[in-house]
């Protein structure tokens, strides 16, 4: 199964040609949950910071500016670390 993508510093342009500004918009307190992943998730970080391990892989961090790619099946733990707001959009 493919793995996160993390694209830490997306251009204006990308963000535009995806329309990220449409997309919903999700934000949560920090915690600590497990997050499974029905369908693949993409999203653009507004504000915050999170950790996300994979089952069987190594933790990675997203913070604020940074647009991920979480692809379908994969089974994560998150820990949200500073206050999280996104934009996402499921396909």
């Amino acid at each position: 199964m493919s793995q996160i993508i993390i694209d830490h510093n997306p251009s204006q342009e990308k963000l535009q040609e995806l329309g990220v500004s449409s997309w919903s918009i999700w934000d949560c307190a920090p915690s600590k949950f497990p997050l499974d992943f029905g369908m693949t998730e993409k999203a653009y970080v507004l504000e915050g910071e999170f950790t996300v391990t994979p089952q069987g892989g190594e933790t990675l961090t997203i913070k604020a500016g940074d647009y991920v790619e979480f692809p379908k099946g994969l089974k994560t733990q998150w820990e949200v670390i500073k206050q999280l707001k996104k934009h996402y959009k499921h396909f």
